[in-house]
């Protein structure tokens, strides 16, 4: 009995080694297909955007110094009148400063010439000019005239040109507009003060150009004009046929 159980063990466990283990599949295959999949899409390659240049600053240009010494040498010379060469020390910017102020000097020098003249031919505001001190009252003479006007009144007329001094550079400071920056010189001084019924805007090109030309050879006269009338008022004799002033 013995004998024949051994080898009914023996048998059972033979015919185990041929039978099929069941194996767990079910989940295999869909991660097997999942790792697939991902292998099969191409990994996406994030590609680099080139940042866009800062704008560059824009480039102000000033006339040329020809440009702005043509006027208003070339009538009477024929040409740009510079004997000496000192046009040709600066630059086109530095020449563009000068006949600025030129304009500005020449206008000033003008209001001045009249002005002088004005107080010395007896011409009189009327009213006050200071608080107890009437218009009547200024001395004809023109150093005496200025002399008679308080320490605050100076200070109120220096404040106002400073003003205007400040409003010429800033709010004219834009590209087109400035003596600097492509502007032409002594055009933007205060809009309205020169030509306040906007004459200027009726005229064509060669008009205000044949209008600017003079006006600098006026401001030159005028400012010859003034510095005479300070010579002669405070050197008795320094100029010819001039009166004491």
């Amino acid at each position: 009995m013995k004998l024949a159980a051994a080898l009914l063990a023996v048998a059972v466990g033979t015919a185990s080694a041929f039978t099929a283990v069941p194996v767990r599949t079910a989940n295999v295959a869909p991660a097997l297909f999942m790792a697939e999949e991902e292998a099969a899409e191409p990994a996406e390659v994030e590609e680099e955007v080139e940042a866009e240049p800062e704008p560059a600053a824009p480039a102000y240009t000033c006339m040329s110094r020809e440009a702005i010494l043509a006027e208003p040498n070339t009538i009477e010379f024929g040409g740009i009148w510079d004997p000496l060469g000192l046009s040709k020390l600066g630059s086109d910017e530095t020449i563009a400063w000068f006949r600025h102020s030129e304009v500005k000097h020449g206008r000033v020098a003008m209001a001045a010439f009249v002005g002088w003249w004005a107080v010395g031919a007896g011409l009189r505001l009327p009213g006050e000019l200071a608080f107890g001190l009437d218009f009547s009252s200024i001395p004809s003479k023109g150093l005496e005239a200025w002399d008679a006007v308080p320490g605050w009144g100076k200070a109120q007329m220096l404040l106002f040109a400073g003003l205007i001094e400040l409003h010429d550079e800033l709010f004219f400071s834009r590209r087109g507009e400035h003596y600097l920056r492509g502007g032409t010189p002594g055009k933007n001084m205060v809009p309205g003060l020169f030509d306040p019924f906007n004459i200027s805007s009726q005229k064509s090109e060669e008009a205000l150009a044949i209008g600017r030309s003079r006006e600098i050879k006026n401001g030159r006269l005028a400012m010859i004009g003034i510095a005479g009338m300070y010579a002669a008022a405070t050197i008795p004799g320094s100029v010819p046929f001039q009166p004491d002033c």
